[in-house]
């Protein structure tokens, strides 16, 4: 039997870990992965028993971003069922970003597109120095609008404007000074530093926590309400159904650049 494209397990302590766990794909979201992990985030929200979050990729990458395959797909839906394709991202984002328990990512590998929003909508950030971060949405043609005020909120406007629109990739060294993480840490002492942080998060009142934490997120304009979520939505699926959407992931399935590129000339 196929597993779940999300792992969710709680501990004994109250520790919940979800697991991103399409692994032959590098974790790339589909419409199974994002339902999944709104199901989870939803659930977990509703347990009193959990305490902290940490969201994981299962393998060699933490989230290689959108299954190409699957931005095929959706760029061929009638606007209905793309509008909710791109609305389906956007709310995993936002119940992750207001999750209201401390949540903490652990980034080994890849972390492309929407790994780095989810990068962003964490409270604690870690990655290994091997790490690999990119903002590559405007490479296949499409726009990262559903993570876009997150990049923001996360690794302030100017960082963001460079990495979005450029679509470079950076190492864990780059995403620390721009804020994208909060630390670098060793592979092989992750789990102790996981396990630390937690520990620091487990001193503090669980109630206090949630407080604080909307009280952080509200007053500064970081939560989404139903019409900016909409507006997010609808701007993703436009571009992604666009000349430029189809052609930009027509070009990356066929290892090609793409028609708008303009090498330099010798």
């Amino acid at each position: 039997m196929r597993e779940p494209p999300v792992l969710v397990d709680i501990d004994a302590r109250g520790v919940a870990t979800a697991t991103l766990n399409r692994p032959e794909r590098g974790n790339a979201y589909d419409e199974d992965l994002l339902a999944a992990l709104i199901d989870g985030l939803t659930a977990l929200e509703a347990d009193a028993q959990v305490r902290a979050l940490v969201i994981r990729g299962a393998g060699r990458h933490f989230q290689a971003g959108a299954d190409i395959n699957w931005l095929g797909r959706a760029s061929d839906y009638a606007p209905p069922e793309a509008f909710t394709a791109s609305m389906a991202t956007t709310t995993a984002m936002q119940k992750l970003n207001e999750f209201s328990r401390p949540t903490i990512a652990v980034v080994q590998g890849a972390c492309f597109g929407g790994g780095c929003g989810m990068v962003c909508c964490v409270d604690v950030a870690l990655a290994t120095p091997e790490a690999l971060f990119g903002l590559t949405e405007v490479r296949v043609g499409v726009a990262p609008t559903p993570i876009s005020t997150h990049m923001v909120h996360a690794m302030g406007l100017r960082h963001t404007r460079r990495y979005a629109l450029t679509g470079e990739r950076f190492g864990a060294a780059e995403a620390l000074r721009i804020g994208l993480v909060h630390e670098v840490v060793a592979a092989e002492a992750m789990e102790g530093r996981v396990a630390a942080v937690l520990d620091a998060c487990f001193l503090g009142a669980p109630g206090a926590i949630a407080v604080t934490k909307h009280s952080f997120l509200s007053a500064n304009g970081l939560t989404l309400d139903a019409r900016a979520m909409a507006m997010l939505a609808h701007e993703s699926w436009m571009q992604r159904n666009s000349a430029e959407g189809h052609e930009g992931t027509a070009a990356f399935r066929d290892k090609r650049a793409p028609a708008w590129y303009a090498p330099a000339k010798p």
